[in-house]
């Protein structure tokens, strides 16, 4: 069995561990870099990149059925080559993983890749089992864990014997649904249930909750809700699924529990979207001397991101909160500062920008309406439709409004844009955030005529 060692292990290879394998490499560090499947972790490989190449087709398509509304008649019905949006996407993701690759082991010869499983065998030492028959230990002066999560099944009875979808195995469809049922109303099961009804699907959202996204203001929650429903998806709340059967014919059925009473669903295909559980109970952790995790497997990390083992850091999904690329980017950034610059750059109280790529948008930055109440701020609001700035007119986009929270130091202290490009309207706010602009530079900004941002001229009219 080959014994290696290094000045840094690093386990997995998503958004967080290949910037630091090439920075520690950078600055003279021997780096293994351990990947269990794909270079690139979640993001390349089943989240951001081939949800969104998947949700550009289904945005495009609409846009083709819709194109009357502006003038344009079309002769005959558009209709999706499934197999040919999953190729589209799958030659992105080859070339993604290529150049990956490229970037560490060429660009970085201090870097080694290695494929597969790593577990620990002592506080700084791990074995990574490549084939059943080959297994390679290292030693390490530094272990930096960055495994991120996998879906999370609920345990309904039926469930396992039926048959159901996660958000990586839809990615590979090769048809679309009659009739999508979706477990869970969060943003992953909001941009899937509409991407497959706008591809043709029937769609139903089953959600336990009250409402959808259920850390948003009522008002975005409202207005995604109706835009879902005018696009025909089904959405179903405060229901408990009780159980999962599939007949001969290859029919689901859910059994679900309403106030209502029981009521039953039947669909063609089953996603599971309630959430994501963290990667960490395979890494024997007990070898370690006992790094901690919380009650769901998170590993508990300080504003630095080592664990309470000094030695041992946790990047990434792994380590809980936030599950965004970016949040992972970032916790690469703590740890390069802070190890190689000598920098105090914490993992805590950061933004938190984010957006959810349903149509229409939402972009969030900041202290949403409700979070200012519970923290009893003092805070004004203002609020304006979509429809009053001179781009919507123009595209006949609409839908949503834009509204942002302003303290009593007239600076932003959050907002929520819902609508068209929404994500960059928001990092203009959280720009402004950073620059701790008051409101009224915004609204004396000398702003292009007729662009989405003219907005940010007029949003604040109706402040008080």
């Amino acid at each position: 069995m080959p014994d290696y060692s290094c000045d840094a292990l690093i386990i997995g290879s998503g958004q967080a561990g290949n910037p630091l394998a090439s920075a520690l490499a950078e600055a003279g560090r021997t780096v293994i870099l351990v990947e269990e499947a794909h270079l690139g972790g979640s993001c390349v490989n089943y989240g951001c990149v081939p949800t969104k190449t998947i949700l550009a087709s289904a945005e495009r398509l609409h846009q083709v059925r819709t194109a009357g509304e502006l003038g344009i008649r079309l002769s005959g019905e558009a209709t999706v080559d499934m197999p040919a949006v999953i190729a589209r996407k799958d030659a992105l993701l080859a070339d993604s993983r290529h150049n990956l690759h490229e970037a560490l082991v060429r660009q970085h010869p201090g870097v080694t890749v290695l494929h597969g499983h790593a577990a620990f065998t002592g506080a700084h030492t791990m074995r990574v089992q490549q084939t059943q028959n080959e297994a390679i230990d290292i030693r390490a002066k530094q272990i930096f864990l960055n495994t991120g999560t996998r879906p999370a099944v609920p345990a309904i009875p039926g469930l396992a014997e039926a048959g159901y979808l996660t958000t990586t195995s839809l990615l590979d469809i090769q048809e679309v649904p009659e009739h999508l049922l979706i477990l869970g109303g969060g943003y992953i099961g909001l941009e899937f249930g509409q991407m497959f009804r706008r591809f043709g699907s029937r769609v139903s959202i089953i959600e336990t909750g009250l409402h959808l996204l259920e850390h948003e203001d009522d008002d975005v929650c409202e207005c995604l809700q109706q835009a879902l429903l005018d696009d025909g998806i089904e959405l179903v709340f405060n229901a408990q699924t009780r159980r999962v059967s599939r007949n001969a014919a290859g029919e689901l059925t859910l059994t679900l529990d309403t106030p209502q009473g029981e009521r039953r669903l039947h669909g063609s295909h089953l996603l599971v979207a309630t959430g994501r559980r963290p990667n960490s109970d395979a890494l024997n952790l007990e070898a370690t001397g006992g790094v901690k995790t919380d009650g769901k497997g998170y590993i508990q990390v300080n504003s630095k991101l080592q664990t309470n083992v000094r030695h041992i850091y946790a990047l990434g999904d792994v380590h809980g909160g936030p599950q965004f690329t970016h949040i992972s980017y970032d916790d690469f950034r703590v740890i390069r500062d802070n190890l190689l610059h000598r920098g105090r750059r914490s993992a805590k109280q950061r933004p938190l920008p984010y957006c959810v790529f349903t149509d229409p948008q939402l972009g969030r930055i900041g202290l949403s309406e409700s979070q200012a109440k519970e923290q009893q701020l003092d805070y004004r609001v203002s609020k304006i439709p979509v429809r009053s700035i001179s781009r919507a007119q123009q595209t006949g986009a609409t839908t949503g409004f834009w509204k942002v929270l302003v303290g009593p130091d007239d600076r932003i202290l959050g907002a929520a844009i819902v609508g068209p490009e929404a994500g960059d309207i928001m990092t203009i706010l959280q720009v402004a955030m950073t620059g701790r602009l008051r409101y009224q530079q915004l609204q004396n900004m000398v702003i292009a005529h007729p662009i989405w941002a003219e907005g940010l001229n007029v949003v604040w009219k109706k402040l008080k």
